[in-house]
């Protein structure tokens, strides 16, 4: 009697593991294409990401290099002090959006272009997201406060 509750005890443990595992792997397998990475523009001159990866690119946005084009196409450099990387985006950008503020891009890489489905600006005047903060200051171009 004792020897049966003690497998059946055994058998819903193993199982409950099973279904935790297989519970976990399906939410990593589910958010996989959701997981987007930060890059400054020097760690994509050093290490290109793979064809159609979608991350996100951060950094300054270059002076004299944004470029209005037909209707909602814009393009425009995002610099670390370092290296550059040109930027186009069809849509609407922040009001906020200006040449050498902080910004940060999502979408992929096409050719040496990042093509950009969304900007994301800085929403104050003292406002640096913190990747793009702690990407200038490896590069020692921003000090902030």
């Amino acid at each position: 009697m004792a020897g049966l509750r003690k497998r059946r005890r055994v058998r819903l443990i193993v199982a409950g593991l099973v279904l935790l595992a297989a519970a976990a792997a399906l939410v990593g397998y589910a958010m996989r294409d959701g997981i987007e990475f930060f890059r400054s523009p020097s760690q994509v001159v050093e290490a290109p990401p793979p064809p159609g990866e979608r991350f996100r690119l951060g950094g300054l946005v270059e002076e004299g290099s944004v470029v209005r084009g037909q209707g909602e196409t814009v393009s425009f450099r995002i610099t670390d002090g370092a290296n550059s990387i040109a930027v186009t985006h069809v849509g609407v950008l922040p009001d906020l959006f200006a040449e050498g503020q902080g910004v940060i891009v999502t979408g992929h890489l096409r050719a040496g272009v990042f093509e950009a489905t969304e900007v994301l600006a800085k929403h104050d005047e003292k406002y640096m997201p913190r990747e793009v903060a702690d990407a200038l200051k490896e590069q020692g171009v921003y000090r902030g406060d």
